[in-house]
């Protein structure tokens, strides 16, 4: 297929990320917006007002009517997670690039069959995971990919939200728009970056989880066993009064530290190799999308990351209902 100088690139969903993904768009030369798709349609008009390069841009309530009426070359799809698998499917059969915001889908069958789809009919699919374009974590996926921290061997994590507050009353705890509680949607984050630095695959899941009274999961403790033997523990507490994450590596040959935003490296022998460090260059999803379409870049955010998230996030879920460990096959 001829690659286009320009990209079209049509919004399915309109809401508050779609600000954050519109702040890089037009920024990008070779990145044309050409239209919009919101249930809610004022909402799309709120975003259409805010950016006078969507001037021109027709506004479409349903997102299947959009894509039969504008000529585009890629989508951009943002709205509840559990609508994700639909209108990238609509969008991907209609021979269009997708760029999806995480979680990916909210089912294992849902995100192997999307892999396979893409697989069969080439396309550039990408998770909107914006860790993956962030100097401090590409350092560390580089540190683990060099050999520079030798074999992983266990992770410890923790991410702290006022998560439960600050969702109440929105279709993110509300199981059918959102697939899930905290763990599907700020821990997707968390879950994303452990398993894209490290490279590894969980095979094993013991998890306990609390809803604190709402339809979804609000506070996880989680234990995983990945394929290579190394062992993990990660917490995702929604139900705290302040903001905090923590990811601790442990390797064969030294230490990862990664503190709310700061990042430290610490060798076998107990040599710190503190900030600042030499990062590696940062981007974003949306120049990466657009630069994959484009030959330019190889896609970083691939379906198979969404898979191993879902993975992870399902045998969670199904252990804490069993109360038993779950194998990952």
């Amino acid at each position: 297929m001829e690659k286009p100088s320009k990209i079209r690139i049509g919004l399915i969903g309109c809401g508050g990320i779609a600000g954050y993904h519109m702040n890089h768009l037009v920024a990008i030369p070779e990145a044309e917006v050409v239209a919009l798709a919101d249930t809610d349609v004022p909402r799309a008009e709120k975003l259409k007002a805010r950016y006078p390069a969507l001037a021109q841009c027709p506004v479409f309530k349903d997102h299947r009517e959009m894509l039969s009426s504008v000529k585009m070359d890629a989508v951009e799809v943002m709205t509840p997670h559990t609508l994700h698998y639909a209108q990238v499917v609509d969008a991907h059969e209609g021979g269009l690039h997708v760029l999806v915001e995480k979680p990916m889908v909210c089912t294992v069958k849902h995100a192997k069959d999307l892999a396979r789809r893409v697989e069969q009919k080439p396309r550039v699919l990408l998770v909107s995971y914006q860790r993956h374009y962030q100097p401090q974590f590409r350092f560390m996926k580089n540190v683990i990919q060099e050999g520079q921290l030798g074999s992983v061997e266990f992770i410890s994590a923790l991410q702290c939200q006022q998560w439960l507050e600050g969702t109440k009353s929105t279709w993110r705890q509300d199981p059918a728009l959102s697939g899930g509680g905290q763990l599907n949607d700020s821990g997707s984050h968390l879950l994303d970056i452990i398993l894209w630095t490290t490279g590894l695959q969980a095979s094993e899941v013991f998890a306990y989880i609390d809803n604190h009274g709402t339809q979804v999961d609000i506070d996880t403790a989680l234990s995983v066993r990945f394929s290579n033997g190394a062992e993990c523990n990660i917490s995702v507490v929604g139900n705290s009064p302040i903001w905090w994450e923590d990811i601790t590596i442990w390797g064969s040959k030294g230490i990862l530290l990664y503190r709310n935003g700061r990042l430290q490296h610490y060798t076998s022998g107990g040599e710190a190799i503190l900030e600042p460090l030499k990062m590696p260059p940062g981007s974003d999803p949306d120049v990466n999308f657009v630069n994959a379409i484009l030959g330019k870049e190889p896609n970083e955010s691939p379906a198979t990351c969404g898979l191993r998230v879902i993975e992870l996030t399902e045998a969670a879920w199904k252990s804490a209902k069993k109360r038993k460990p779950i194998r990952i096959k």
